[in-house]
């Protein structure tokens, strides 16, 4: 029988972190579920409530908390540009402080910790795909700083406490995930174009839609992460992960439309301030030292998300923050 572990996930609540929580809970693993539900909904874990290997705290990373864990994953942020832009120190905050209260558990406990980091790191990149070579170009004053400053200052501690502390680390850089319980109101253009789509409203697409992004399905995304906490001790990363196939906006819109059978035109809406032209993962890395690649094609992975946006009642979600 596999080890049972005490897990914590910081932003358990949310899409990636409540799918995340799942299939800890499913491995049988005593998993503590952290979040303040600013972004994120608690039927997302309905379904886990009752599970006795599962525990959900309401708390916001940025107090400390004492807990006794083996591992920690640590997902709390607002991921969104409308959710991390609505309270900015709120968000660097939620990286800083959030990372050192995280830290200072895990040293405390001798656990191993997994910090989520993002592609956000590379910034509107020079560098095409993007290794983890790579050190971005990053605006420091932009309205998106204070996502990519914050966690690249979260990187920043996460490899001090492993140099200074001997804290065994983890750092995974997440590219764009999609799939069933993204937030309806997030913002993204996975969710937006959809939700566009299903209610019968023109699609906005931001510039010409030449802009190129890749989207990895969930369920690929959480068995990266996974592998990289599991993986060897002397591979503390960082390392991307994320889907290497690279679609423009624009023909995103069009295979929405497509698969859901909408009768829509797609609005064009100037560019937002510092959006990435490009972004694609090169995930020689993961595949080298973990064993890792996606297996989801985009219209697969489109298919499931479509259906669960069907299924759901939007007049049940709320947009969190009033940018939309």
């Amino acid at each position: 029988m596999a080890e049972i572990k005490r897990v914590l996930v910081t932003g358990g609540a949310g899409f990636l972190g409540s799918h995340l929580c799942e299939r800890l809970v499913s491995d049988g693993h005593d998993v503590i579920c952290l979040d303040n539900f600013f972004t994120s909904q608690k039927t997302n874990l309905s379904h886990l409530l009752g599970k006795p290997n599962f525990e959900l705290i309401r708390h916001d990373v940025i107090c400390p908390i004492h807990l006794e864990v083996d591992e920690i994953y640590n997902l709390a942020c607002p991921a969104a540009p409308g959710h991390y832009q609505f309270n900015p120190i709120k968000t660097i905050k939620t990286s800083v402080v959030g990372s050192i209260n995280m830290l200072g558990m895990a040293k405390r406990c001798g656990a191993k910790i997994l910090q989520a980091s993002t592609s956000e790191i590379y910034g509107n990149p020079e560098v095409h795909p993007q290794p983890e070579s790579y050190h971005g170009n990053v605006n420091t004053l932009g309205p998106r700083a204070c996502y990519d400053e914050g966690k690249r200052a979260a990187e920043t501690l996460f490899m001090d406490y492993h140099r200074m502390n001997k804290v065994n680390i983890r750092i995974v850089r997440i590219f764009n995930t999609y799939g069933p319980r993204m937030h309806p109101y997030d913002g993204r253009v996975v969710s937006n174009f959809i939700r566009q789509a299903l209610t019968g409203q023109d699609i906005t697409i931001f510039g010409d839609g030449s802009q190129t992004r890749s989207f990895c399905y969930r369920d690929d995304l959480i068995e990266g992460m996974i592998a990289m906490m599991n993986g060897p001790d002397d591979f503390v990363g960082p390392v991307n992960i994320g889907n290497p196939g690279e679609f423009t906006i624009r023909e995103l819109a069009e295979l929405v439309i497509e698969m859901t059978g909408s009768n829509v035109k797609l609005i064009e809406q100037p560019l937002p301030a510092d959006d990435p032209t490009r972004r694609r993962p090169d995930i020689t890395l993961a595949k080298q030292k973990l064993g890792w690649q996606p297996k989801v094609t985009l219209r697969d992975g489109l298919k499931a998300t479509i259906d669960w946006f069907r299924s759901i009642d939007l007049s049940h979600y709320r947009p969190p923050t009033p940018n939309f």
